[in-house]
């Protein structure tokens, strides 16, 4: 070579034309207009709601708390979501991707409340143990995600990675909500159904019968299919349609059965150690580990769907490794705020991304 220096190793490039996803509205570098990006951040929010509601209202009751250290946890874990969202945008990978409540924490969750150690007749005292011992093992587990990260041992992991590889894992990783997702649906089918319809009516139909409103339809379709729905679930509720059903059925169906408003405090700023200092048991701290590496695992494929969708640069492997560690790091805020749940990389918001087209990191 000119100069005798040494041959430039490839740098990532584009994808070329012919491998672009079609009708990608915005890609990573090229932002909508404010409000309509303020719109789609919103749905966003919505799509990981469910996520973020569904996680304390299955667990903090089996801990002891109530109502009002459920709507604390909640409040929680969307802030710490907001707060790793921000981290991984500005210096993880800088994919447009969302960092909520995973559900691959779950189980040992379970594990630390039926473990016996934490019994208490007080239930808000057994909740606070308990969400103490969960406190600690997630500090632990973080170290995990942390190490593999930063130290680049992980991006001699990614660099054996292919589309033949990744589309089956982040397929798995979709397919395993169905888990959770579809048992909810059928708690109270006449609205969960409605749902389900109305989405796909308006992002895969409508969006091409009515062609002026094609833009709308599709990349709205989630907070259409929302509104549409909620307010034909309140009009059941105030007409009475579930008087006199069970308790559990009430639950599910009712729009005012919740209990979060009115538990919820009108101001409440979330604090590292809210619940009291953390306490640490290798077995507790050993299971969320390895929890903490199947979101790993998760999440790589989830980085790299969320950058095809995105039209962005092919992730170099360094890149993919720094995100890993920070993502570590969003465990460990989990553990020092104390949400009762890990983080990763939501799998529906990708799915959103896929459906609306649109990969902006403004968005």
């Amino acid at each position: 070579m000119a100069g005798g220096g040494a041959p430039k190793a490839d740098e990532p490039s584009p994808h070329p034309p012919k491998d672009q996803l079609p009708n990608v509205s915005y890609c990573i570098t090229s932002p909508p207009p404010w409000p309509e990006a303020i719109l789609l951040g919103f749905q966003h929010y919505l799509v990981m709601l469910g996520t973020t509601v569904i996680i304390p209202t299955a667990l903090v009751p089996q801990m002891g708390g109530g109502n009002e250290e459920k709507a604390k946890v909640i409040q929680t874990l969307l802030f710490v979501a907001g707060l790793n969202t921000l981290l991984q945008t500005w210096f993880g990978t800088r994919l447009p991707v969302v960092i909520g409540g995973s559900y691959t924490f779950v189980a040992p969750t379970i594990s630390i409340i039926l473990s016996g150690r934490w019994n208490d007749p007080d239930p808000v005292s057994r909740f606070k143990k308990i969400m103490r011992a969960t406190q600690g093992a997630l500090i632990v587990a973080s170290t995990i995600q942390i190490v593999l990260g930063f130290s680049g041992l992980w991006r001699n992991v990614t660099r054996f990675l292919s589309p033949l590889s990744v589309v089956p894992l982040v397929a798995m990783a979709g397919f395993g909500l169905y888990e959770f997702g579809f048992p909810g649906v059928a708690k109270c089918v006449e609205i969960g159904l409605p749902q389900l319809v109305i989405l796909v009516l308006f992002s895969q139909y409508l969006a091409h019968i009515i062609r002026p409103g094609k833009n709308i339809f599709d990349r709205f379709a989630v907070i259409f299919s929302v509104v549409i729905v909620w307010i034909y679930a309140h009009l059941l509720t105030v007409g009475g349609a579930y008087n006199g059903k069970p308790p559990k059925t009430q639950i599910s169906c009712r729009t005012d059965r919740a209990g979060l408003i009115s538990a919820a405090r009108w101001i409440s700023v979330p604090y590292p150690f809210q619940w009291g200092a953390p306490s640490f048991d290798a077995g507790e701290a050993f299971a969320m580990m390895m929890a903490a590496f199947v979101a790993l695992v998760e999440s790589t494929g989830g980085f790299i769907a969320v950058s095809r969708y995105a039209s962005a640069t092919p992730l170099p492997p360094s890149i993919l490794s720094r995100g890993v560690g920070w993502q570590g790091i969003a465990i460990l805020l989990s553990g020092l705020f104390g949400t009762g749940n890990g983080s990763s990389v939501s799998i529906e918001n990708a799915g959103l991304l896929a459906l609306t087209r649109v990969g902006s990191r403004r968005v």
